[in-house]
């Protein structure tokens, strides 16, 4: 996947941090189906921290977890006015300083809206890195983070997270990998370890 890219569709930080908070949990074709209305009633961070929790949540009620992300898109938007005129910051810690934004979603952002050299990891792409063979005896995400981010060169690095999300997604899924159709069966602990069959002697 060459052009590996996010699957939400956003036009800037705002749209992308309100993708990426209703994608919790939930399908981004989901996301993706209810941020167009959402974006019209709600184009910036100023209509949005002026809105009721009821106006919000008629909106997004088809996702998981509504009440509760309702609660942060609101306090997200609040946040933003309050401590940075309205605009998405480009650096972590003030990432994580807004509601609904923990380190693999503010990482999601540096990446893909500041093309910063970020690593976003969930359990996905902790499992799918420890399955390939990417890390070695990171048991955290976090941990997974490290060393992804020690190893990848930088201008890699924002690629990669792509490249890891879809290979999981598409090819290398958690219950039943499609190993059959993976292209880096050559490099992939698990294939060579587990799967390949084993050769027999030579004729």
């Amino acid at each position: 996947m060459p052009e590996a890219s996010t699957e939400p569709v956003y036009q800037n930080p705002y749209q992308l941090i309100v993708a990426v908070i209703l994608s919790a949990q939930c399908t981004d074709k989901r996301v993706n189906q209810i941020t167009p209305a959402f974006f019209e009633k709600f184009p910036n961070a100023i209509s949005l921290a002026t809105a009721s929790h009821e106006e919000v949540l008629a909106l997004i009620k088809s996702c998981s977890y509504p009440n509760n992300k309702t609660k942060n898109l609101i306090g997200m938007a609040q946040t933003l006015l309050e401590k940075f005129s309205g605009q998405v910051p480009d650096n972590l810690d003030d990432l994580e300083s807004l509601p609904g934004v923990g380190r693999k979603t503010a990482n999601v952002i540096l990446s893909v809206a500041f093309n910063k050299p970020a690593m976003p990891v969930d359990t996905h792409v902790h499992r799918v890195a420890r399955r390939i063979g990417l890390v070695k005896d990171a048991r955290t995400p976090l941990e997974t983070e490290k060393q992804l981010t020690r190893y990848i060169p930088a201008h890699y690095i924002s690629k990669a997270h792509h490249w890891l999300i879809l290979h999981g997604r598409y090819v290398c899924q958690a219950r039943k990998p499609k190993c059959d159709i993976c292209g880096i069966q050559d490099i992939c602990l698990y294939y060579q370890n587990i799967i390949k069959p084993p050769q027999g002697p030579e004729p």
